[in-house]
């Protein structure tokens, strides 16, 4: 924005210097010599409403005026011969076109008038009226034209600024419309699909004739994860239909507890509670959730053992797991594990993972702000 008034403030100053350089040089090329106290005072007011036209927009019409009393009391201060000089100046076109362009209707109307008066004036009073009719034409040429072309630029860009902001709510509404199609289509496939494996999950289990076996915990887990992948589908869908995102908010580690509601898994939380921003609680939950779902694909069954831990200046989340075996180097993440490095690397913080001995551990770090902290 800056840039532009900058450009816009440098612009109207040339505009302004070379109507300075054109008016000041016909006057000593074509006026009376510099000799009398008349002569300078008329090219110096040609020169100063000139050079006004550099001025804000805001006072168009005063620097219409100021052309207007030049135009009328050249004629009178200059000798005889020379009065006509001072009409038809390149200040008066451009003092027109900015009172047509910049004021309002009321204001521009004023200062039109004033400048097509003085104009006929100005030849009145020099006595130079050969011709009505000439008359009529050169002030209307002199004075109305310019107005007019400011007028007309005005109005065109405000049509040209219209037209782009009715594209731009077109193209928002197409969108949205867009937006609202590619819920329905994850709706009607996605949901279906994921509430059916949760059905069917919870009939096995219910059927199992031993309870808390690794194929009982195993159905339980899915259940568990396929609740939790609805409710978050249905937050997707929200926001992909452009509701309110704070009536069905995010997870946070105020989650932490349903996330892990039935499956082998125990929490352990350390340190004071404090309120963190609510994207990094998201983050938080959303690394949880994934280093979770990790070890249970690649675990060996038994107890994943989460800890948070509340820091002076950071949080700490660690997930650890046995493992039936280390596939992977420590260097080499998959996509699961490429997803936590981006959300811990958005916050500026650490993040560790690879086997410790028998067990595979996940630690990430987050810093925590100063305000919250």
């Amino acid at each position: 924005m800056r840039d532009v008034k900058g450009a816009l403030a440098w612009q109207a100053a040339l505009v302004a210097g070379v109507c300075v350089a054109a008016d000041a040089g016909i006057f000593l090329i074509t006026g009376p010599p510099l000799d009398d106290w008349r002569v300078w005072t008329v090219f110096a007011a040609t020169a100063l409403a000139d050079a006004a036209l550099a001025g804000p927009a805001r006072l168009s019409g005063w620097v219409a005026l100021a052309h207007a009393v030049v135009l009328i009391v050249g004629p009178l201060l200059l000798p005889a011969g020379h009065a006509r000089r001072n009409m038809d100046n390149a200040g008066v076109l451009i003092a027109g076109y900015r009172a047509g362009a910049w004021l309002r209707t009321g204001q521009a109307a004023v200062a039109v008038t004033a400048l097509v008066s003085a104009l006929v004036a100005c030849h009145l009073i020099a006595g130079n009226v050969p011709d009505l009719r000439l008359l009529v034409l050169n002030s209307l040429t002199s004075g109305l034209l310019p107005w007019l072309v400011g007028r007309y630029t005005t109005a065109r860009r405000g049509y040209i600024a219209d037209v782009e902001r009715r594209e731009a709510e077109a193209i928002r509404r197409a969108v949205a419309e867009e937006r609202s199609a590619i819920a329905r289509d994850l709706h009607d496939v996605i949901s279906h699909h994921v509430s059916a494996i949760g059905v069917h999950a919870g009939a096995a289990r219910l059927g199992l004739a031993e309870r808390d076996t690794p194929v009982w915990r195993s159905l339980s887990a899915v259940e568990s994860a396929t609740r939790a992948a609805m409710a978050d589908l249905r937050r997707l869908l929200d926001l992909l239909h452009g509701q309110d995102a704070d009536a069905r908010r995010q997870p946070g580690l105020e989650n932490l507890g349903a996330l892990l509601d039935g499956l082998p898994a125990r929490l352990t939380v350390e340190g004071k509670r404090r309120d963190l921003p609510g994207s990094m609680d998201i983050a938080l939950y959303r690394v949880a959730q994934e280093a979770l779902t990790n070890a249970l694909r690649h675990g060996d069954g038994g107890t994943v053992e989460v800890e948070l831990v509340y820091r002076e200046a950071e949080v700490v989340l660690t997930v650890t797991n046995a493992v039936r075996q280390h596939g992977r180097r420590a260097g080499e993440p998959h996509h699961g594990l490429a997803g936590i490095f981006k959300r811990v690397a958005l916050y500026g913080g650490r993040l560790s993972y690879g086997p410790d001995g028998p067990l595979w551990r996940l630690c990430a770090a987050f810093p925590v702000p100063l305000e919250a902290a």
